[in-house]
């Protein structure tokens, strides 16, 4: 994944939001790949989780939140193995349940 989808985004830009509102645009790019996996289009799937896996690398790069490393760290490796092995039985279910309190932390914040 070399590949720049948010080309528009700076690391200043990024930086810029809160982790809350970090993850909650990652939940966006994850919940894209749900609904387009349910219309059985894995190409846009698959581009909406490397949009998602995108944003996460900015997030662990983001100087805030090094305190939080392992546990961006760690959400990333499940990712992954959601979306390609699931080893670890993820359902879109609990992806979605874990974005939606940055969302709703998120909006109660801005």
């Amino acid at each position: 994944m070399n590949l720049i989808y948010h080309k528009n985004l700076t690391e200043e830009k990024w930086f810029s939001l809160s982790l809350a509102e970090q993850m909650a645009n990652i939940g966006s790019e994850i919940e894209r790949t749900i609904i387009w996996k349910n219309k059985d289009n894995i190409e846009y799937s698959q581009l909406a989780f490397e949009r998602a896996l995108e944003l996460v690398d900015l997030t662990k790069l983001d100087p805030k939140n090094r305190s939080r490393l392992g546990e961006l760290c760690r959400m990333r490796e499940m990712l992954v193995d959601w979306f390609f092995e699931n080893k670890y039985h993820s359902t879109d279910k609990s992806w979605q349940n874990y974005f939606l309190g940055f969302n709703y932390l998120a909006r109660i914040n801005v």
